[in-house]
């Protein structure tokens, strides 16, 4: 192995659950709920269901289940489609360093894997926290994102250390995975640019799935390119440039799982505190009387969702959960945004249509210096009546700085289950989460997953 797959596989096969602080436990339980809530509002969609009916081909040994269904398939298709269902909305956590993404994508991975070899609540946990904990320590050196490769990088290498760590690889067997998942996985960032399809929702899910089958090769004795990071068209040659890695799992650092970000809207990360100054500014002026509106933000979340011109003209849902215009016209006119925002004939609705004509988007380069620990936008609104209104933010409701509390979660949680599972079932799916940690293997909490048809 090079230093860096030495580095992580060391790290991935010598932690243990005890070495978990309370407040990590807690945190991924938290996410846990979080991304199972996404994934069952997630259920219905059209991505959704082609990735259940590819799924439902495939047969594994051991199998895994398909969340809503409970139809049995392999652990790494079981991982794929569960990661289209919690990834599809765009509601689950987000990590933002140098690097960013969903590290919550990684959770249908680790529960496919961890049902199919019946690991414990514990060992699940521990796994989740080891994932978020790889994803986070690569996110934190790396920018992919002005390199043109997607997240996908990050997702494999978390994917495949949690998947090992319930397999119980050795350590030479863990940087073999790590090793196959780096080298044949390196997604490009075409995924969100310009006109999203379906697959900006799907591109992790691909990447988890490939995550687990690194793991089932290592297991099953493959072995992997000798210095994938370092060596000779490595990945510091070909995708990332050198970096390196931060302490993990450090006594004067919060694990990686803690300092991911919980939506409390569904939409794209960076919109978040723009849609809270949206709230906000509605309560002061009429829009009919908005002669127009100005945006200043950093560079990510102007580049990412205010400078395409596909971002003024949204067609599809994963472009307009990616529209800073669209989206902060929603917040202006309909005062909230929820699942339900993003329907063919409200793209369409003419009088968004119209105030989105009305929003300019530029960088402000002193947020640009400050980000990512702060994440700073102010608009500012011009009213017909000749008034001046200017709001700022930089810790949305569900940051790390300014977090969703448990009820919080478990609010949207009930508001993503309505309608697919019963408050009963609810309240019983919240008390396996609360319990897992006491839980023997998976079994009872993913037959709770399944949806009554």
């Amino acid at each position: 192995m090079d230093k860096t797959t030495q580095t992580l596989a060391t790290y991935i096969t010598g932690l243990s659950y005890d070495q978990l602080p309370a407040s990590t436990v807690h945190e991924t339980k938290k996410r846990l709920l979080d991304a199972i809530a996404c994934g069952i509002g997630g259920y219905t969609s059209a991505p959704a269901g082609i990735a259940r009916r590819v799924a439902a081909n495939t047969s594994g040994t051991p199998p895994a289940r398909i969340f809503g269904t409970g139809k049995a398939t392999s652990m790494e298709m079981a991982a794929f489609a569960n990661a289209v269902m919690v990834r599809y909305l765009d509601f689950n956590d987000t990590y933002i360093s140098k690097g960013s993404g969903h590290p919550s994508d990684m959770t249908a991975a680790i529960l496919a894997v961890a049902e199919a070899q019946r690991c414990s609540g514990r060992d699940t946990l521990l796994a989740l926290a080891i994932a978020y904990e790889v994803y986070a320590v690569l996110a934190d050196v790396i920018g992919l994102r002005d390199r043109g490769w997607d997240q996908g990088v990050f997702a494999v290498l978390g994917s495949a250390a949690g998947a090992a760590k319930l397999m119980k690889l050795t350590r030479e067997q863990t940087g073999d995975a790590l090793a196959i998942a780096a080298t044949a996985n390196n997604p490009t960032r075409q995924t969100r640019s310009g006109e999203l399809a379906m697959w900006k929702g799907v591109a992790t899910a691909a990447a988890v799935r490939a995550g687990v089958s690194a793991a089932l090769l290592a297991q099953a004795g493959m072995t992997g390119p000798t210095a994938a990071f370092e060596g000779r068209h490595g990945l510091w040659d070909q995708v990332t440039g050198p970096f390196q890695l931060g302490a993990m799992g450090s006594s004067s650092v919060p694990f990686g799982i803690e300092r991911t970000n919980l939506k409390f809207f569904p939409s794209e990360y960076h919109s978040q505190a723009p849609l809270w100054i949206a709230l906000e500014l509605r309560k002061k002026v009429a829009v009919a009387d908005i002669e127009a509106i100005n945006v200043q933000t950093y560079y990510t979340a102007w580049s990412e969702i205010g400078s395409e011109p596909e971002k003024w003209d949204p067609r599809t849902r994963e472009t307009a959960d990616h529209s800073l215009p669209y989206l902060l016209s929603l917040g202006f006119v309909d005062g909230r945004i929820t699942v339900d925002s993003f329907s063919v004939a409200r793209m369409r609705d003419p009088v968004l249509r119209d105030l989105m004509r009305r929003i300019k988007i530029s960088e402000n380069k002193s947020y640009t210096q400050q980000f990512p620990g702060k994440l700073i936008s102010e608009i500012e609104v011009l009213t017909r009546s000749g008034q001046r209104v200017v709001e700022t933010a930089q810790y949305p409701k569900g940051h790390a700085k300014n977090p969703m509390t448990d009820e919080d979660v478990e609010a949207k949680f009930r508001i993503l289950c309505d309608g697919l599972i019963g408050k009963a079932q609810q309240d019983q799916l919240l008390n396996a989460l609360r319990g897992i940690d006491q839980a023997a293997d998976l079994s009872g909490l993913l037959d709770l997953l399944l949806i009554p048809r």
